[in-house]
């Protein structure tokens, strides 16, 4: 018979056969595993027992050919290959886990917990709008917040360490999603008895004065975007973790300082503060809501997304 003739295995039966071959339980072990990264938590997680899930451990390394997991002090530590397959893993998972009967979020009666990261200054506005409107609607779901970001944030959403971001930068990359929420108005901020006040109006007077920041060398700091050149750097004299402990050294001293409009005015009062204009190209923000692509399949990432949108547009 001519070679023309003979006839191949399709390729798609190969791949039916092969999965075949797969149990596809385990890789709901290998994602609560990552998740965890403790073999006794993800057990709890899946209610399996300790050896039953180590166990499907040893099984998911003879799987992937690779280690996968590593022990790391009191817990494990996932390899690079396993990192690798984690985001397409979770996907495929969410994407049958959506499609199955009675696979609906229900709110009311989930404990799922939501990892956060509301950066500041602007958790002191949204994070208890969005802690009481999450507790009156869905009381036994858990939130946890944090405030400030690290170099490794990407690799965060990316392996759901944090859901969500709330903050005034956004992720370019691809694989990101951000929506806007709102705009925010800048202003600058000094004592009302600063002896200059009234020549504060002028852009060519602004880095004349010293000046009060949030740390600069803090990951996404607030302050950084009108502190970029050596020349604007050097009229800081001092440098803060948070805003308000910025606002309250500039209600104390003849220094300056940029801030959103809605955090000056609730301390104006309080601590004698002067509310400008800032006459600066950049005198306002986009505040977004940012998660990874992968998480926005799941039917609870896709119920907090709109809860959130919906909180943060109208404050």
């Amino acid at each position: 018979m001519s070679e023309d003739y003979i006839e191949h295995p399709p390729v798609q039966e190969g791949l039916k056969t092969q999965l075949r071959t797969v149990d596809l339980n385990l890789l709901t072990v290998f994602d609560a595993v990552m998740q965890e990264q403790n073999i006794t938590r993800a057990a709890q997680m899946l209610g399996m027992s300790q050896p039953a899930v180590s166990n499907a451990v040893a099984r998911l390394k003879v799987m992937f050919n690779d280690e996968l997991f590593v022990r790391y002090g009191r817990g494990i530590q996932p390899t690079a290959r396993a990192h690798q397959l984690f985001g397409s893993i979770r996907q495929a998972l969410q994407l049958v886990q959506n499609e199955l009967p009675g696979s609906g979020f229900e709110p009311l009666s989930s404990e799922r917990l939501f990892n956060l990261c509301v950066c500041s200054p602007l958790d002191n506005l949204l994070t208890s709008l969005i802690y009481n409107k999450v507790n009156n609607i869905a009381p036994n779901i858990h939130l946890v917040f944090k405030s400030s970001l690290n170099q490794n944030i990407e690799h965060q959403l990316r392996y759901q360490e944090v859901e969500f971001v709330i903050g005034y930068d956004d992720f370019r990359r691809p694989e990101f999603s951000c929506v806007p929420l709102f705009k925010d108005e800048m202003v600058l901020v000094c004592s009302k008895n600063h002896p200059r006040r009234s020549e504060l109006t002028l852009e060519s007077n602004i880095y004349q004065e010293q000046h009060a920041v949030v740390v600069l060398d803090r990951y996404g700091s607030f302050s950084a975007p009108w502190y970029n050149t050596p020349e604007k750097e050097a009229c800081i004299a001092y440098q803060g973790m948070a805003m308000t402990s910025v606002l309250n050294v500039v209600s104390r001293t003849n220094l300056v300082t940029i801030a959103p409009r809605w955090l000056a005015e609730e301390y104006e009062q309080t601590w004698n503060l002067a509310v400008l204009p800032l006459p600066l190209v950049l005198n306002n923000r986009t505040c977004y809501l940012c998660w990874h692509e992968a998480a926005g399949r799941d039917k609870g990432h896709q119920w907090m997304e709109e809860l959130l949108v919906s909180i943060c547009q109208r404050s």
